[in-house]
């Protein structure tokens, strides 16, 4: 019996949604949390230096809205740990040695850091001295970043497994070379990538709150000094967003093919691959290929992808039919292949237990070795994941291999409206900037609704890299070592549709109350 054919779909489906739904609430407060400390700790910076009351005022209130979306943060934050033990506990055990370490180190070292200077900075203003409430200002801020820091090392990990090797005696990857890990190109882009965005999220906030104080003629001092704080601050976070963003999709490119080419929508690929600015994909008529796409409308910059991918216009760029099928001239294996080798590495693991348990040492020894090989590692194990694909009917096989494209679509629009999105908030902090230090923002109402309007959608951008990192890599939970299909519990889906809902109630409950209270803290306005 094939695999496949054991899998319960509908387990893996509701786990996956109620993981996204899990994810994308917690994903709602946490780019907040990350960037409005460092907005907080500048602001109080300047009450230090200056003595004016006024800053420390204007500290207080930003630091009171931070407080109130902390709070929710962590309580979706500890659902979500948990849900890897109750929902994934094969993808748990599989890379437990490597993905929990990363994340002890959070709990450990940062989250203690953070809740530790966290009661100091909210308690501490008349019972410490000022540089030292302004030292765990910061403190709570670096705390913040540095959780994030880990959780994005573990992430990064998943998308480009690297610093590992497999042990076949327990069937887990363990951790050969932390620093490996922590230092991967992919954890480092994926770090940066994603604190400049919340950092530019958390700019936009400050923006758009302070705007509403403008447009009711309120607090007027207390708005002003506050949107330009934010306005360089974001400015500056956004053009590095920019950059980090660039050298993520040149990550993307090498070490996910795949996700890069369903990014661009291209199924094609071309030397001088002309990058899609706007486009509005249509079904491909292609047979065997329903997820397959193509343009019905595309607005292209000609050769820009490929340069903006490896530097050099003339390189190729796969699409995902060369991934698919391969591309014997630009050296390109097809997945049939890969799900073949990836078969051998399982049957290799299968036939090592069978050696031991029937007592066949040499038999045993000689399989083991195979894992420490680097030629089986290359041409074999790193190949793992597809094998759980294999079907000895060729036709089976070609639909199986079509089910490692991720959903084209919902990853091309994610691509697309980050980075629209991303142009409009480089403006927007622009023109804010400008006005604020020309001492010219009264009367623009028309630019204070725009700001107010931009802070969902500044929700959506980053809700939308998430998509795109997360969808953009099925169906895999560890690149090409791990299919999703092979990292849920063994539960049944009835239990984890029950969860799903209640967790739907709760967090939108959740959602609700903290968008109350944080109106009324608002409307109250900075208070001495």
């Amino acid at each position: 019996m094939n695999f496949l054919e054991t899998v319960d779909f509908s387990l893996i489906d509701w786990s996956r949604a109620q993981f996204a739904l899990t994810a994308m609430f917690h994903w709602i407060f946490v780019p907040l949390t990350l960037g409005i400390t460092f907005i907080i700790a500048i602001m109080e910076t300047i009450y230090v230096r200056t003595g004016d009351p006024a800053w420390k005022k204007i500290t207080k209130f930003w630091m009171k809205l931070f407080g109130i979306n902390f709070a929710i943060g962590v309580a979706t934050g500890i659902i979500l740990e948990f849900e890897f033990g109750t929902n994934w506990s094969n993808y748990s055990w599989f890379v437990g040695d490597i993905f929990g370490a990363p994340l002890a180190i959070e709990g450990i070292m940062a989250f203690f850091m953070e809740s530790t200077f966290i009661a100091v900075m909210f308690f501490g203003w008349e019972k410490v001295g000022k540089k030292f409430h302004l030292t765990a200002t910061w403190l709570t801020a670096l705390g913040a970043n540095l959780s994030a820091l880990w959780i994005l090392v573990a992430n990064g990990w998943m998308q480009n497994p690297v610093g590992m090797h497999f042990n076949p005696d327990t069937a887990r990857n363990e951790m050969a070379d932390f620093w490996a890990v922590l230092f991967s190109p992919t954890a480092i882009n994926k770090f940066l990538h994603t604190i400049s965005s919340a950092y530019l999220l958390s700019a936009i906030f400050v923006i758009g709150v302070s705007s509403w104080f403008l447009l009711k003629n309120r607090d007027k001092l207390f708005a002003k000094r506050s949107i330009i704080i934010a306005s360089v601050f974001g400015l500056v976070m956004t053009l590095f967003t920019i950059f980090t963003g660039d050298e993520s999709a040149r990550e993307i490119a090498q070490t996910q093919p795949m996700k890069f080419a369903s990014m661009e929508g291209m199924y094609i690929g071309s030397t001088n691959a002309p990058l899609v600015a706007i486009g509005i994909l249509q079904d491909s008529p292609e047979e065997h290929t329903p997820s397959m796409k193509d343009f019905a409308f595309s607005i292209e910059i000609p050769n820009m992808l490929s340069y903006l991918a490896y530097m050099q216009p003339g390189i190729f760029i796969p699409g995902i039919r060369d991934l698919v099928h391969g591309n014997e001239k630009q050296g390109i294996m097809s997945y049939f292949d890969k799900i073949k080798r990836g078969k051998i590495a399982i049957q290799t693991l299968k036939d090592y237990k069978n050696a031991l348990s029937e007592n066949d040492v040499e038999k045993a020894e000689m399989l083991k070795m195979k894992f420490s090989e680097q030629e089986f590692f290359d041409n074999y194990f790193k190949y793992f994941g597809y094998g759980y694909y294999f079907d000895e009917n060729r036709e089976k096989l070609e639909q199986n291999a079509h089910m490692l494209i991720p959903h084209v679509p919902l990853t091309f629009y994610s691509f697309h409206t980050m980075v629209i999105l991303g142009g409009h908030f480089l403006a927007l902090l622009l023109v804010f900037l400008i006005l604020g230090l020309k001492d010219r923002l009264e009367g623009k109402k028309w630019l204070f609704y725009t700001a107010l309007f931009s802070i969902p959608l500044t929700h959506i951008a980053s809700q939308a890299g998430w998509v795109l990192a997360e969808l953009g890599r099925q169906p895999w939970v560890i690149q090409d070592v791990m299919p999703t299909i092979a990292a849920a519990s063994k539960i049944s889906a009835s239990s984890v549709q029950v969860t799903f809902w209640l967790f739907a109630l709760t967090f939108t409950a959740l959602l609700i109350a903290e968008i109350k209270i944080m109106i009324t803290q608002i409307k109250k306005g900075p208070i001495s």
